[in-house]
């Protein structure tokens, strides 16, 4: 079971008709109904749709949807909501004992796996009760909320032409806390003192919540510039900016923040221009490095060598280690003779069984790399100190540390 990371009361619907185009089809009022579907993951539309309201029980819908059976609200919003709340403890009534003893019982790696797994069916289950929009991104149901604008951040403007659609309730609340964070930023101590110290995540891009890693960055010994020459810095995979914007404030002469993903990329560019470092910050997409050399090169990869199942898991997820492996095969071709890398990595793969610590070492090694001295930190985000997290005994032994690699000369 093991993955190491190789671095190298409703009333029925009819069913749906497979299409190729993202619609969701169902039967109201006698009639032949469709909308536009949104799925951030990409999931496909559910082929069973039923139209449910207030009348339908926590119990009713459940069943329903542990079955594979949508439900298409018509109700009041904030009932949905409540619902979608007990679906929730439904889904959750195996008792922590009885979870802690499977998990003692079975060897990491696969009681990782096996979390994963349970992850994913209770987020398939949660996702079955829908919600309508109007092309307008208004919810036409009673006390349906105004999310005009968290919409048009996540999906884009709203396009009359496109008519109704329909998305999930849980995403779509997850599109409107992203919202909320956007709003309000996340404040980021490396980064000084209020007002001028707030990341603002955007929709589907990974929020800074684990500050060890950013106060890794924003202690550690910086190298020195060739004679003569600015000190140069890549951020591989800058996603919100933050370790582009650290390293500008502690004056780095210039840094050139790299992603693929557009919403990354337009992220980074509105923070580092908030924060104003655009002068000294070049935001480009590319895949891992830019041309040219660095006296500096950090990179954040995602820890887990496993499948994300979102666009916004690829933080933490990363299949085959692709993105690690690809920094340290690239990495010495990109340094300055006297130039470093810097490789923020938690341990937490090495507690899970997915990678051990003599392959990554190993992986060093076959790179043409040496390892100039290693920084530790204890993470402090809610999940390290959670008993009842069934991957908690691992998550209790994680740290989070900074490898300062150089080529081997």
């Amino acid at each position: 079971m093991t993955q190491p990371m190789p671095i190298s009361s409703p009333t029925p619907a009819t069913q749906a008709v497979a299409s190729p185009s993202p619609t969701l089809h169902w039967t109201e009022a006698g009639e032949e109904r469709s909308a536009l579907w949104r799925s951030e993951r990409g999931a496909p539309p559910p082929k069973r749709v039923v139209l449910a309201d207030d009348t339908t029980t926590a119990d009713t819908a459940y069943r329903m949807a542990c079955e594979g059976t949508a439900l298409l609200w018509r109700g009041d919003f904030q009932n949905a909501k409540q619902l979608l709340q007990a679906l929730a403890r439904r889904a959750d009534q195996v008792p922590t004992r009885k979870r802690k003893k499977a998990a003692k019982e079975i060897p990491v790696a696969e009681a990782f796996h096996l979390h994963r797994l349970a992850q994913s069916q209770r987020a398939r289950m949660l996702g079955m009760l829908l919600i309508p929009f109007n092309a307008d991104y208004s919810i036409p149901l009673r006390r349906g909320p105004d999310v005009k604008v968290a919409c048009t951040e996540a999906w884009g403007p709203a396009d009359d032409t496109a008519g109704a659609s329909v998305v999930s309730l849980r995403e779509l609340l997850g599109v409107t806390s992203a919202h909320e964070w956007r709003r309000k930023g996340v404040e980021i101590a490396a980064l000084g003192e209020e007002p001028g110290n707030r990341i603002h995540p955007h929709y589907g891009v990974f929020s800074p919540v684990r500050g060890e890693y950013i106060h890794l960055v924003a202690t550690a010994h910086l190298p020195k510039a060739p004679t003569g020459q600015p000190l140069v810095a890549f951020d591989i995979g800058t996603g919100t900016g933050v370790l582009s914007a650290v390293l500008a404030r502690r004056g780095v002469d210039k840094v050139v923040a790299t992603d693929q993903d557009p919403r990354a990329l337009a992220c980074a560019r509105d923070n580092l221009a908030q924060l104003g470092v655009t002068k000294q910050v070049q935001v480009v997409q590319t895949d891992l490095f830019p041309e040219g050399q660095a006296s500096l090169v950090v990179c954040n990869p995602p820890w887990l060598p496993a499948r994300p199942s979102s666009p916004i898991e690829r933080a933490v997820y990363d299949e085959g280690g692709r993105m690690l492996a690809g920094f340290l095969k690239g990495l010495t071709a990109h340094l300055t003779p006297k130039g470093e890398g810097w490789l923020i990595l938690s341990n937490l793969a090495e507690h899970l069984g997915l990678r051990t610590r003599e392959e990554l070492l190993a992986a060093f090694e076959a790179n043409g790399l040496r390892v100039v001295s290693r920084i530790d930190a204890k993470p402090l985000h809610p999940k390290a100190s959670d008993a009842n997290d069934p991957l908690a005994d691992a998550r209790s032994r994680e740290v989070t540390s900074l490898w300062r690699l150089a080529a081997v000369k």
